[in-house]
């Protein structure tokens, strides 16, 4: 006969595959340099053993498997139109747009809110942070060290920026993923998402124009890349400020709270439409973007690395590495690990304050533990998920808070995989761009404030609706 869970599993017991899934994770971040599938597979191995052991036959344990993979469906479908909307925007000119006009907003005298602004449009248009780094940001460190900013400063805004699109954008694999994890809508996550992003980027541009104030020297040098940059894609696109309009529809519609899949469908085929109109694509070039992405060979590298990706088959890393997250969260509530590992929990959290808290600083010590993006977000996101529930939170609190910390505080961690990057695209130590990092910082603290305050935590839909009948009646 079938049981819920396994009661006889310990906490202690039950934190095994937990430590195995951390070590594999810090081994492959520091030493292996594989990715995070390893890791996520040997705490699926971890998690069957420990079921197996504890009584679980292999078909309740295969159940488990499915029903975690099912909870992937639909976000599977939303990744695979996302890679559709970036070939097909990068053809039509969408994305080369934002970019253009982007750059051409340079002033010294607001230099670093500036460079913060300018990668921020393009990672919340193409939904990544490591490309707007590897790329415009690359152009900025130019333009900034030219102009006699501090390169740990201008490192630092350009990290803001970048992330600050990871964490919004509908194109980025961590938005999608938190409320996947949660079992949240994407758009009802990202606009919950506002009250603590667009606080904290303000007040980073705030900062940032006081210190670049503080370091400007000159403005008449190190402009080339940036302009070269916008002189290459003036050439190759047909640039219009009417391009700009797909995007600010997608936030109409994200804000209109419109289904995330039909959304996307749309934009995505608005942006073939627009390649047709204002490109002079073919048929077969549109759906060659769609499927395969865009490429270029302009003899630009710096243009062809940030225009040359995007498609469908782009998202296929991105949906394993979905599929197996959820698997694994599913195996583990079989087994009945999740289950003694939330009791303890929920025997020390009293209230909802240090429910909002234990995930945001599960989220950091995780992402201190391992490095990696993706593990701080999923096992937060996987264990308090219920307890949300039972705490009559809405999950898009928690979606919140792991996104906070596990996909932009992650960049606070000297020897995390973002921050590795960065200092080794942008040529700065990590450890002398993260006291700049104000992006990072405010966002956790807001959110703390937001847990201890009670501040726009948001009831669950069934309490919400249950309180609205107490009053109709």
């Amino acid at each position: 006969m079938s049981t819920k869970k396994s009661k006889d599993i310990s906490f202690q017991m039950a934190l095994i595959p937990v430590f195995v899934l951390l070590l594999a994770g810090a081994l492959s971040v520091f030493i292996w340099q594989v990715g995070m599938l390893i890791p996520l597979l040997s705490g699926v191995v971890a998690a069957a053993l420990m079921g197996l052991y504890y009584g679980k036959s292999w078909n309740e344990l295969e159940n488990g498997l499915k029903k975690g993979v099912s909870e992937a469906l639909q976000p599977v479908f939303i990744l695979i139109i996302v890679g559709s909307i970036i070939g097909t925007w990068i053809l039509s000119g969408i994305i080369p747009a934002l970019i253009y006009y982007g750059l051409q907003i340079i002033n010294p005298a607001i230099f670093l809110p500036l460079a913060a602004l300018i990668t921020a449009v393009v990672s919340t248009s193409t939904g990544t942070s490591f490309t707007s780094i590897a790329t415009v940001g690359i152009a900025l460190m130019a333009v900034g060290n030219g102009m006699g900013f501090a390169s740990p400063a201008t490192a630092a805004a350009i990290i803001s920026g970048a992330f600050f699109g990871d964490k919004i954008s509908p194109l980025s694999d961590t938005t999608n993923i938190a409320p996947a994890i949660v079992e949240c809508e994407l758009f009802e996550h990202i606009q919950h998402m506002l009250w603590d992003t667009i606080p904290a980027f303000l007040i980073s541009l705030v900062l940032y124009y006081f210190v670049g104030i503080n370091q400007l020297v000159s403005a008449s040098a190190g402009t080339e890349e940036i302009a070269s940059l916008i002189q290459g894609l003036d050439g190759i696109f047909n640039i219009s400020p009417i391009l700009i309009l797909v995007p600010i529809l997608t936030i109409v519609l994200a804000i209109k709270k419109v289904p995330a899949l039909p959304a996307l469908v749309t934009v995505s085929f608005i942006g073939g439409v627009f390649a047709f109109i204002f490109q002079g694509s073919t048929i077969t070039e549109i759906f060659e973007a769609f499927s395969f992405g865009y490429s270029i060979d302009s003899g630009q590298p710096m243009i062809d690395n940030l225009l040359s990706r995007g498609g469908i088959t782009s998202m296929g890393s991105t949906i394993i590495l979905l599929i197996t997250a959820t698997a694994l969260g599913g195996i583990m509530r079989e087994a009945g690990i999740l289950d003694a590992i939330l009791d303890k929990f929920i025997s020390l959290i009293k209230n909802q304050q240090m429910l909002g808290l234990s995930a945001i600083f599960s989220s950091i010590l995780i992402g201190f533990s391992t490095g990696a993006q993706i593990l701080a977000i999923i096992i937060p996101g996987s264990l308090f998920k219920e307890s949300y529930k039972e705490f009559n939170l809405h999950t898009k609190n928690l979606s919140r808070a792991v996104e906070a910390a596990g996909t932009v505080g992650i960049t606070l961690v000297p020897w995390s995989v973002p921050a590795v990057f960065a200092a080794n695209m942008l040529d700065v130590e990590a450890a002398a761009f993260i006291p700049y990092l104000f992006f990072p910082i405010l966002v956790i603290l807001i959110n703390v404030i937001y847990s201890i305050t009670g501040f726009s935590i948001e009831a669950s839909e069934a309490e919400t609706d249950a309180k609205g009948s107490e009053m109709v009646g």
